[in-house]
């Protein structure tokens, strides 16, 4: 019978791991323990720490359901979310760059014709976000679908919001033949994140600001394409430099320029003032065409 100390203890968990029937999961869960039991010697774990860290890892799944996913929020503040995509998303330099999923997407969102106004009565300026989805060398994609959702002009989601069957300031819309698209909508603002479970209870403990800029989401799926996830932040926001989960990028920067009441992008016309942003985004050929990374 082998015997476990100090010593041996790591030695004999890997081998027990390395055991797993899928090649990916042995290697996947003989370093997670290796890794795992090299922190505990660093830091010289005590039962009291290890203790307090299960109660904290068990209120996380407490207070996760289907619309709030408190284990991907620690994900993000961790830097891991960011991490994993930067691993897996090596995107060329023309195109553009993915960020976090982060924790309040929702699947389902109703088809919406190109320049409807997702905002649907929903307080705040007008904002139209228009630009044409292209290919690598520049080629308009049409029929892709974009995917987008956001929060409200208070930093709400409503992922965050009591059980409702309408979509708030969430829809799916398409390119047109010549790969333009037109989102209408309100100006989004920068938020705290949710601060009211065990994430935000250890982001307290610390003086890391729990702020994330102004930004809309887009989720961009189209055959033959790398799927991009990715934001547009609002130029001048505040946060941009300290966003909580790390998902800022310089090329996702884009102004919101001021306009006039009259004509808007949409072909239609407004009477009051609105926000106009402008930003093509740029595929990456997918696996099916050999060009995964």
């Amino acid at each position: 019978m082998a015997v476990v100390t100090e010593g041996t203890i790591t030695d004999l968990a890997v081998q027990r791991w390395s055991t797993a029937h899928s090649p990916r999961q042995a290697e996947l869960m003989t370093a997670l323990v290796r890794h795992l039991h090299a922190y505990a010697r660093e830091v010289g774990l005590t039962e009291e720490e290890w203790a307090a860290a299960v109660e904290w890892l068990t209120a996380t799944g407490r207070v996760s359901d289907d619309k709030r996913q408190e284990f991907i929020l620690a994900s993000d503040v961790l830097g891991l979310s960011m991490l994993v995509v930067q691993l897996n998303h090596r995107f060329a330099a023309d195109a553009t760059p993915a960020t976090v999923l982060g924790p309040f997407h929702i699947d389902g969102s109703p088809a919406a014709p190109f320049g409807h106004d997702m905002s649907d009565g929903v307080a705040g300026t007008p904002l139209f976000v228009t630009g044409r989805v292209l290919d690598l060398d520049g080629t308009p994609l049409p029929d892709v679908v974009l995917d987008v959702w956001q929060a409200d002009a208070d930093g709400t989601y409503e992922a965050q919001l009591p059980q409702t069957d309408e979509a708030r300031l969430r829809a799916k819309y398409r390119t047109r033949a010549d790969g333009t698209y037109c989102v209408r909508t309100i100006a989004p603002r920068g938020y705290a994140i949710p601060m009211d479970g065990p994430v935000g209870d250890l982001i307290r403990t610390t003086d890391i600001s729990y702020y994330r800029p102004a930004h809309i989401h887009f989720l961009i799926d189209h055959p033959g394409h790398e799927k991009l996830i990715t934001h547009l932040f609002r130029q001048g926001s505040e946060f941009l430099d300290s966003d909580v989960v790390f998902g800022t990028k310089g090329e996702l920067i884009v102004p919101f320029a001021e306009e006039p009441a009259g004509a808007s992008p949409d072909g239609g016309t407004l009477d009051e003032p609105y926000l106009h942003a402008e930003f093509d985004f740029v595929l990456q050929p997918g696996a099916a065409d050999g060009e995964r990374s």
